[in-house]
């Protein structure tokens, strides 16, 4: 493990220290399962079940925190069974769909969701105009319920479509009273206040964690880092973790640890469930 500078290094021999209160919360997409081109057929590296239980054993809590529907996280990652495995050593896995406005917990085994906003079924009708507009037709449109997401993925110039769009759905969505979400060649427009940082923040509160991680990979991780960063000017340890790869490396100048991926992800998440272990020998 490598870290950014000597602040990532101590917060992190801090997170070991305050283990007991520790809770890590991770994101989905390119931190737990690679990024494909069809989000559909996203699953979670093969060895993250493993790790995750270990680690939960040594923590106060873990966290999926994802922008996908809570429902699809955890088919697509398996995390029911995670958190059977998880809540069979007496911890708690949390999964917290649409940047937390969804919520499932393997005590209280079922998804919890407020009403999609006020705009967003207008928006979305007039979503055919827009791509036709931004020449991205076949752009594939995601509704999620709380939120709909436009992925240029599929597309034969995926950053040229992805800039076209942009600037018209921005314009579309204020009208509507929505917010803009960019990543990684997908837009998603959702209601205000629906972001990670939040999450973060009612997570630690609700488990009573007195240090954080959280490991992300894009530009809608970024709320959750300044949660962290707010937590640790309060005096909480906090850890800062860029999953980075040739495509998206937004995180890298704001973490502490910059790891390769969802292998590096599970390689720092050993290391670190090893390290707890050592100190409480």
């Amino acid at each position: 493990m490598e870290f950014g500078s000597s602040t990532g290094e101590q917060e992190y021999a801090a997170l070991v220290r305050a283990a007991d209160d520790l809770v890590i919360g991770l994101d989905f997409d390119g931190t737990l399962a690679p990024i494909v081109e069809d989000p559909e057929q996203a699953h979670i590296h093969p060895d993250a079940a493993d790790v995750l239980v270990d680690l939960a054993e040594q923590v106060r809590a873990v966290a999926v925190i994802t922008g996908r529907p809570a429902r699809q996280a955890l088919a697509l990652g398996g995390l029911e069974d995670v958190g059977n495995a998880i809540g069979e050593h007496g911890r708690e896995l949390f999964v917290l769909g649409q940047y937390g406005n969804e919520r499932w917990t393997s005590t209280n085994r079922r998804v919890i969701s407020p009403k999609p906003p006020r705009g967003l079924a207008s928006f979305t009708a007039g979503l055919p105009r827009l791509l036709r507009r931004g020449d991205a037709e076949e752009a594939w449109v995601e509704e999620k319920g709380l939120a709909v997401a436009v992925h240029t993925r599929r597309l034969e110039d995926p950053q040229a479509a992805y800039e076209r769009l942009l600037p018209l759905l921005e314009e579309s969505a204020k009208s509507h009273d929505l917010d803009v979400e960019p990543g990684r060649n997908v837009i998603e427009v959702r209601a205000h206040g629906m972001h990670k940082g939040a999450a973060v923040h009612r997570l630690v509160e609700e488990v009573g964690a007195k240090a954080v991680a959280f490991i992300g990979d894009d530009l809608g991780d970024v709320e959750a880092f300044r949660a962290v960063e707010e937590l640790r000017a309060q005096g909480y340890p906090g850890l800062l973790v860029c999953s980075a790869s040739d495509e998206e490396n937004a995180l890298a100048d704001l973490a502490d640890v910059v790891v390769r991926g969802p292998s590096g992800v599970l390689d720092l998440l050993r290391e670190l469930t090893a390290d707890i272990r050592s100190a409480r020998a």
